[in-house]
């Protein structure tokens, strides 16, 4: 596990760019990157994180390549449809690299985020059979028995 496990610190407005951009962040930071990895909003931080990445070459489209601003648009729209294509296709072996930049083992956020959905089935499953309890008790109730 990284140093400076505990505490989760959340890295300024330019750490978070410089992460989003594929930067690593200072071990302080570690554990904040295994949450952000590991949340239950973990794929929508992703493309969070790829979307920035997308902004950079898609506004040099938008300005600089010369021509119609609706054909460098559907250009730029088009290299966003590649480009989230790409970052979804790879979304775990991208967050998992960023678990392991941050000095975890290669499957930890893998491991974490399939142990919170177990969690999160059981719940729902014991919620459904209380439930379904409670729903068979009232029918046994109005049948009289």
């Amino acid at each position: 596990m990284a140093a400076g496990s505990g505490d989760v610190r959340r890295p300024g407005p330019f750490s978070w760019l410089w992460y989003a951009m594929g930067g690593a962040l200072p071990v302080r930071f570690s554990p904040w990157v295994l949450h952000d990895t590991t949340t239950r909003t973990w794929a929508l931080r992703h493309v969070l994180r790829s979307m920035v990445q997308l902004a950079v070459p898609i506004t040099l489209v938008l300005l600089l390549v010369p021509g119609e601003f609706w054909i460098r648009g559907m250009a730029a729209l088009g290299g966003v449809f590649l480009g989230l294509f790409f970052s979804l296709a790879y979304m775990p072996e991208t967050t998992e690299n960023r678990v392991k930049r941050a000095g975890y083992r290669p499957g930890t956020a893998t491991a974490i985020r399939d142990r919170a959905a177990q969690e999160r089935q059981a719940r729902e499953s014991e919620r459904r059979r209380t439930a379904s309890a409670k729903r068979a008790a009232r029918y046994r109730d109005r049948q009289g028995r």
